[in-house]
């Protein structure tokens, strides 16, 4: 009998969206058997037949070290490292279905960027909770990371972040390839919220580019949306340094700046006038930054931490702000951070 897999890793991915597929076609590209879990069959069933998934990746061939299938047990079955990407608000009542289907020496890794309305908690604290694992099974990944750049394979970097080295080690062995380098770092505090945050930022830029400000204004929004950024992860016990990596300043830049950013394209919406229900109706994927700006701002309340351009963005989601009138000038500190 021939076993073809002896000794590759087998891996499965919880999500057949732009990122979980992205994802999945990095972890087969590096060498790994993937199985991905597809909410519906039919999307299963292309990715098998014609190695294509239209609808989130359009014109993207995928690996044959992919396979897909709507049945989780099928897709979980054996996987050394099970990676999630599903919708933060959603990843709770997923994980109490997949709970038993995981071994029980499987790495479970986040590939969300959000915080859970109902409880403020990241999405490693969920996983922790409703898995009842302890952290050295849990990793997190963020970076600069745009689903469709990487799946045409341009080059770019991301963090693997677990409070236990060996675990993030683990996983950034897997998760690397010839076009997508992972580095490590034990901050998941600071890796976490730092792809929370700048989705937040994201929108703001959003905003200002769909009422037509210019660069100087989106400049002034990122450099300060950093400061506020830092200030909120530091305050929850994240290093400042993070925040200044992949996962802070590099994400915060790639989805300020890219059209493909879904936080950046809801933002221009709102900013071209558009209600935030018309703006959820036009999105046909989730944009995780309108979830998140009520769960922040409650927690940035809670250690007295002000943040300026994301009240404004929460004041122009509720429509008592007019787009024009949001002000990048605005900061916690009147008085710019000096070099050492």
């Amino acid at each position: 009998m021939q076993l073809p897999f002896v000794g590759v890793p087998h891996v499965a991915v919880i999500g057949a969206g732009s990122w979980g597929t992205t994802f999945a076609k990095i972890l087969a590209d590096g060498g790994s058997r993937v199985a991905v879990w597809a909410r519906r069959p039919e999307l299963a069933r292309e990715i098998m037949q014609s190695r294509r998934n239209s609808d989130y990746l359009p014109g993207i061939n995928l690996p044959r070290g992919i396979s897909a299938s709507s049945r989780l047990p099928e897709v979980l079955e054996g996987a050394e490292q099970v990676y999630l990407s599903v919708p933060s608000q959603s990843l709770r009542e997923n994980l109490r279905i997949i709970r038993e289907l995981i071994p029980s020496d499987a790495i479970v890794v986040s590939l969300m960027k959000g915080v859970e309305m109902s409880t403020r908690q990241r999405m490693s604290e969920v996983i922790a909770q409703e898995l009842e694992i302890g952290p050295e099974r849990i990793a997190v990944v963020s970076g600069p990371n745009l689903a469709l750049e990487i799946a045409k394979e341009q080059p770019t970097a991301a963090v693997v972040s677990s409070t236990v080295l060996a675990t993030a080690s683990a996983v950034a062995v897997i998760a690397t390839n010839p076009y997508f380098r992972s580095f490590v770092n034990t901050d998941v505090i600071g890796t976490e919220f730092g792809g929370v945050l700048k989705n937040l930022i994201a929108v703001a830029i959003g905003i200002v580019d769909g009422v037509g400000y210019g660069e100087n204004t989106k400049a002034s929004i990122i450099t300060r949306g950093l400061v506020e950024m830092t200030d909120f992860a530091v305050a929850f016990g994240a290093r400042p340094e993070t925040l200044s990596g992949l996962a802070g300043l590099g994400d915060l830049i790639a989805t300020c700046e890219s059209p493909l950013s879904r936080n950046n394209t809801a933002g221009r919406l709102l900013g071209q006038g558009y209600a935030f229900q018309e703006v959820i109706a036009q999105m046909n994927q989730t944009a995780e930054g309108l979830a998140s700006v009520a769960p922040i701002l409650e927690l940035a309340g809670s250690k007295g931490v002000e943040m300026p351009i994301v009240s404004q963005v929460a004041e122009v989601l509720a429509g008592t702000l007019n787009p024009r009138d949001l002000a990048p000038h605005l900061t916690t500190d009147t008085h710019e951070p000096q070099g050492e």
